[in-house]
């Protein structure tokens, strides 16, 4: 039975300060980066026993203190320091820092697992960001399917999502203002819907995924989950390749993609859409519905056959040389002919093209759609399902997801947006604009 949506809750942060803020009051010493690490240390250890979003490590805070000093000695000037100073960053354990082991989710020797630090950390780490350490994620960011142990902040008897689970309830739980997080099919969008948080997905390849342990990689994105808009702005600029300013403001028009993709979300989700489109036509901007995604069955298809042929490639002589049973994905893989594969990587591109087209002969600046297919799904076995990003993930097009409201059982429904290809920037400065009106009272 379909329940009610309600206004979206303010998100829950480790302090009532944003990211941002927080990183400015850093910098100019208006909170003493060792005094705020010291407070962040007591409301992670009240916190994270429910959440359990952050892999075990020993002596976490001794770490952060002795990194700290450190960044303090480099940047004793305040007026001087990076924009992220002393800012608690969680990262997917698939994402290697130097330092720290990467696992994976996987149970393999670590050894065969380590690597070069990431890009993307390196960049956060020049920016002034700390690494508050790694967050959970499923094998190999979703290899076997199988979930982490994290809990979704809301209610832990609800799943957080998978893979990303770690970095948005680290979020949601407000033991990090910012999160990296990857994604292959769903695994950012999904679990920053369920635990109620923004998360960005960018155009394909606009954040480096060297350093990130492959699953797929002609589909994989490395993404960013925080609070609010301005955070992932924030970061966004220190993380994207070749960052722009957005062209001068103007209202978007929205697309919806009404057809067989649309269909695919569940009753309760299908009324919270309508209500957020009638908000959003209340508040005047222009919806376009467009039959859109005519055969989202050959694109699920194509996308999965891509992601079972790819991470064989990269999994399957680890997994065979440990002796480890191959998951079904991988043994699924094994059975992509070189033709389908092909085929498959192709279908990238013609649906970006496929996509653009339909903006352009129907003026549509950004796609709006269900981040999910409705609120997270009750217990922990069962990660959701990400058919509502499949697309804009095959299409490597950059999408936003958004809390749009809580149903009556208090848990987080969000929406999608999604830009051009590369039109990151004009994505973050439009997505604000409707993040305010999400956010104000009706």
């Amino acid at each position: 039975m379909c329940t009610a949506s309600m206004p979206a809750p303010a998100p829950r942060r480790a302090m009532s300060i944003s990211s941002t803020t927080l990183a400015k009051a850093l910098r100019t010493n208006r909170i003493r980066l060792r005094n705020y690490l010291s407070e962040l240390e007591s409301r992670f250890n009240e916190r994270e026993p429910d959440a359990l979003a952050f892999v075990p490590e020993q002596e976490r805070f001794v770490r952060l203190e002795r990194e700290a000093i450190e960044l303090e000695r480099r940047n004793p000037d305040p007026a001087a320091r990076p924009p992220l100073f002393g800012m608690p960053v969680g990262v997917k354990d698939i994402i290697h820092v130097a330092g720290i082991i990467t696992g994976a989710g996987a149970d393999v020797p670590q050894a065969e697992l380590q690597g070069e630090e990431a890009v993307c950390v390196s960049s956060l780490k020049s920016a002034g960001a700390l690494i508050l350490g790694k967050t959970v994620t499923t094998c190999y960011s979703d290899l076997s399917f199988a979930p982490g142990p994290t809990r979704n902040p809301h209610n832990p008897e609800y799943t957080p999502g998978g893979s990303s689970s770690g970095s948005a309830a680290g979020v949601a739980a407000g033991l990090c203002g910012l999160a990296l997080g990857t994604q292959t099919g769903g695994s950012l969008t999904r679990p920053a819907a369920y635990c109620g948080v923004v998360g960005f997905k960018p155009s394909y390849n606009r954040i480096s995924c060297a350093g990130v342990v492959p699953l797929a990689p002609s589909l994989d994105h490395v993404g960013l989950i925080a609070a609010d808009v301005k955070d992932v702005l924030f970061s966004a600029r220190v993380l994207c390749r070749t960052w722009q300013a957005p062209p001068p403001g103007r209202r978007p028009s929205l697309g919806i993609p009404i057809g067989p993709y649309l269909d695919c979300t569940s009753r309760e989700g299908e009324i919270h859409f309508r209500k957020i489109c009638d908000r959003l036509q209340a508040a005047e901007f222009h919806l376009i519905k467009v039959e859109a995604f005519s055969d989202f069955e050959s694109i699920c298809e194509r996308h999965g056959q891509l992601v079972a042929a790819e991470a064989a490639s990269s999994h399957r002589d680890r997994l065979s040389h440990n002796g480890t049973p191959l998951p079904e994905l991988i043994r699924l893989g094994e059975k992509v002919s070189s033709e389908l594969l092909a085929v498959a990587r192709a279908g990238r591109d013609s649906l970006r093209r496929e996509l653009a087209a339909l903006m352009d002969a129907h003026n549509i600046d950004m796609w709006i759609a269900p981040a999910t297919t409705g609120p997270a799904p009750p217990g922990l076995e069962n990660t959701g399902n990400p058919v509502m990003n499949l697309p804009w993930t095959y299409s490597g097009l950059p999408t936003l997801t958004l809390p749009s409201g809580v149903n009556q059982a208090g848990l987080p429904l969000g929406l999608q947006l999604a830009a051009g290809w590369y039109a990151d920037e004009s994505l973050l400065a439009w997505g604000s604009e409707i993040e305010s009106l999400l956010r104000s009272p009706r």
